[in-house]
């Protein structure tokens, strides 16, 4: 990649060369797409969309342009990662402006950087628009901060499934106290994470919390120690998307009980995403 771009924020949007811009749509709520995501919507061509993004974004698209829902999902119809790279770069070459619409932050685990890199090998240009991840905003929705001094030194981000389908982490290297974890997709292997944390070191009673298509008026959560999540999950019947936050951060939450604090709704959380105390 030796000749990448030096910015890739220059661009003239009146030009007739294509390009495609990578934009982060937030983690659901339609008040937390950024200024500049709606500004581009207004002027591109072709959006292709991700099933976790809120379709209401999409008030914001010119009436003329083209949408492609290009979706993935576990156990779902997905749409083949070649299929969407194939649509970016051939439409950008006919000279489109292409928005490739991703969930939460297109560079925090929504392959992004991979869509990036083959952009740039197909001499595509690009522009990036970062949007809110649900690794951070997600947990504030529920009061949860994922740094605190007297509680966690540190934040890790996890993928609950990796690019071969599993999940491909040392525990023993971050299953500390002190930290606070936070695994985006690991709903259908929560089990087997909350296991192996636990065998690496982590106490089981530590507080966590599961929570369901966050920051959307339809969230769930649950929230409890660590070694009881699995089961309190499956018999919730959670789907994706679900944000798993482990640490003694989670204690700060409003939320939060000192015996089993289950919850399936959330009265306390308004639709901006603040919590009401």
């Amino acid at each position: 990649m030796d000749n990448f771009p030096q910015n890739l924020q220059e661009h003239d949007s009146s030009s007739n060369q294509g390009i495609v811009y990578l934009i982060g749509a937030g983690p659901g709520d339609v008040e937390l797409l950024t200024l500049q995501a709606v500004r581009i919507l207004k002027l591109v061509d072709l959006i292709l969309i991700d099933s976790l993004v809120n379709p209401e974004v999409l008030q914001f698209a010119r009436p003329d342009a083209q949408i492609i829902n290009v979706g993935k999902g576990c156990g779902k119809k997905s749409t083949p990662q070649p299929v969407i790279n194939d649509l970016m770069v051939n439409n950008a070459r006919l000279g489109k402006k292409i928005a490739r619409l991703k969930g939460g932050d297109p560079f925090i685990f929504g392959r992004g950087g991979e869509e990036l890199e083959y952009l740039h090998n197909n001499a595509i240009k690009t522009q990036i628009i970062s949007g809110i991840t649900s690794g951070s905003n997600v947990p504030a929705c529920l009061g949860i901060p994922l740094t605190h001094r007297d509680y966690a030194q540190s934040v890790i981000f996890i993928t609950g499934s990796s690019k071969n389908h599993t999940v491909n982490v040392v525990w023993k290297d971050i299953a500390k106290p002190d930290n606070t974890i936070v695994i985006f997709m690991g709903l259908f292997k929560i089990k087997e994470i909350v296991t192996s944390i636990i065998e690496a070191g982590m106490p089981a009673l530590i507080p966590a919390a599961a929570i369901e298509n966050g920051s959307r008026k339809y969230q769930r959560q649950i929230l409890d120690c660590l070694k009881d999540l699995p089961e309190l999950v499956n018999k919730a019947q959670f789907i994706s998307p679900t944000l798993i936050v482990i640490g003694k951060v989670v204690t700060l939450s409003p939320l939060w009980k000192t015996e089993n604090s289950s919850s399936t709704s959330s009265p306390l959380i308004n639709s901006q995403s603040v919590v009401q105390l």
